[in-house]
């Protein structure tokens, strides 16, 4: 489940596959991805589709209750694999349901945490789904465990977003883009 809150009528649906269906090729998705401190995960999870989805795609991240910094190990691992780190901050999920936010497409939680809670409404009706992925930031060990930790983490979104990057998502009907969509959080 994404978010704790009551799903999204029929006819909201119809209207958001609609507007999926109708966008133009040069236009960019919209996708959202949260976790509970926005400080790993969530931040990996931005970074890899902004990078391989460039064109196609435009990532955001956020959290219900966002650490204030990004984890340092997060930052380490991103800038080793060639990631410009400079403009990632650990940010309120709030700040994507107000006036102005930018419509979105798809919103992923990657955390068991932020599935359970409960979201705000989204500008654009997203369709969502649950891509969990333990925690890095939880590792305890020493620093090689530590780094293996968020270097797993990385690796299974950069897997779970390759898959996504692939869909031919404008060809697609609703009731099979959202199978598929939570078949990656299985992955």
């Amino acid at each position: 489940m994404l978010c704790a809150r009551s799903r999204t009528s029929t006819g909201r649906r119809v209207r958001l596959f609609r507007r999926l269906r109708r966008a133009v090729a040069d236009q960019p998705f919209n996708v959202l991805f949260l976790c509970t401190g926005n400080s790993a995960r969530s931040i990996m999870a931005e970074a890899i589709l902004n990078k391989v989805g460039t064109g196609k795609f435009r990532a955001y991240s956020a959290g219900s209750q966002p650490k204030g910094q990004v984890h340092p190990e997060t930052i380490q691992l991103l800038q080793g694999l060639g990631y410009d780190t400079s403009g990632f901050r650990s940010k309120s999920w709030n700040g994507y349901a107000k006036p102005g936010a930018p419509s979105l497409d798809f919103a992923f939680t990657v955390c068991d945490n932020a599935a359970g809670e409960t979201c705000p409404i989204w500008p654009g009706q997203p369709m969502t789904a649950h891509w969990g992925v333990p925690d890095p930031a939880e590792a305890r060990g020493n620093p090689a465990e530590i780094a293996l930790a968020f270097k797993n983490a990385y690796r299974m979104l950069f897997q779970r977003i390759g898959i996504f990057t692939a869909l031919p998502i404008r060809s697609l009907d609703q009731l099979t883009l959202q199978n598929k969509l939570k078949d990656i959080g299985r992955a």
